[in-house]
């Protein structure tokens, strides 16, 4: 079946791709090779990193338009649980790079022609259910503490919050909540993509090599996710323009902390370059809209 392949891929009866233990050091060596990356192609990698703050201005303005104020802050730190579909053709920009091949801007989309796409959209359908429920859990948490009656203004929201019972309950209760959700994106996508960049394994094996990977490395991921966190909290202060800098950074550092991460298996990596016709795949492994969605057969 042609869905069965988006959860398990090409590489079904092969074991999970094996984990090794990483350092604290790593963390370092990661970040200087995506800061390498970044250097050496800048231009692209802004042009890139710019959806990123867009989208967050996008999101500001909706809110102040649709009377969401109180989701301002959910939607600005909840937005970083959707990185790494961001990032992916961050992502493929450093494997090209890796393998030698040309990194002009244009080959970033190329990740469309990549075998492992479906698996790719299916980890990004999940990442966004992790968003919209977090979304979703941050307003019963407002409307159970100050009711269904949205703010009236930014300043109003924000002298609510500071100075009152209320408020610190909000920020204290919103941050732990968050940090749950975060440990759970961060655990089913902080290798995962540039896996199934990397190989066609399937989505199931791509997360469960991600938690794999936190399980075996729990004080490096934690650190890691410190990282990105604050990275990401200083790139939003001016106006999410700084992340047009940290996103392209980070999405090559996640790259390369995969590589020290997840050992290599050649004979089961993709080709260098990916072929020419769409989705690499034969009409009878193509996903048609009902399994890509569903994954039980049609009634």
């Amino acid at each position: 079946m042609a869905n069965f392949h988006v959860y398990v891929g090409r590489d079904a009866a092969a074991d999970l791709p094996a984990v090794r233990k990483i350092a604290l050091r790593d963390i370092g060596r990661a970040l200087a090779k995506g800061i390498d990356d970044f250097w050496a192609m800048p231009s692209h990698l802004v042009f890139l990193g710019l959806i990123y703050p867009l989208c967050g201005l996008v999101l500001a303005y909706v809110t102040s338009q649709q009377n969401a104020l109180q989701l301002v802050f959910p939607l600005a730190s909840g937005f970083a649980l959707l990185g790494p579909i961001a990032a992916v053709g961050l992502y493929e920009m450093s494997r090209r790079r890796e393998l030698g091949l040309d990194t002009s801007w244009r080959y970033a989309f190329n990740v469309a022609r990549s075998p492992s796409i479906p698996s790719i959209a299916a980890l990004g359908l999940l990442l966004l259910a992790i968003f919209l429920a977090w979304i979703a859990v941050a307003q019963l948490l407002y409307v159970t503490l100050f009711g269904p009656v949205p703010p009236a203004s930014y300043l109003d929201f924000l002298k609510e919050v500071v100075s009152t019972q209320k408020g610190w309950t909000l920020i204290g209760a919103g941050c732990l909540i968050g940090f749950c959700f975060a440990v759970v994106s961060l655990s089913v996508s902080v290798v995962s993509f540039p896996l199934l960049l990397d190989r066609d394994v399937g989505a199931a094996a791509a997360v469960t090599t991600s938690i794999k990977t936190v399980r075996e490395n729990p004080v490096t991921m934690a650190l890691w996710g410190l990282v990105v966190a604050a990275a990401l909290a200083i790139g939003s202060l001016p106006l999410f323009i700084g992340l047009a800098i940290v996103m392209p950074i980070l999405g090559h550092a996640t790259w390369h902390l995969y590589r020290i991460a997840i050992v290599r298996d050649p004979a089961r990596e993709h080709p260098t370059d990916w072929p020419k016709k769409p989705m690499g795949k034969s009409p009878e492994d193509r996903v048609s809209p009902h399994s890509f969605l569903f994954p039980w057969p049609k009634g």
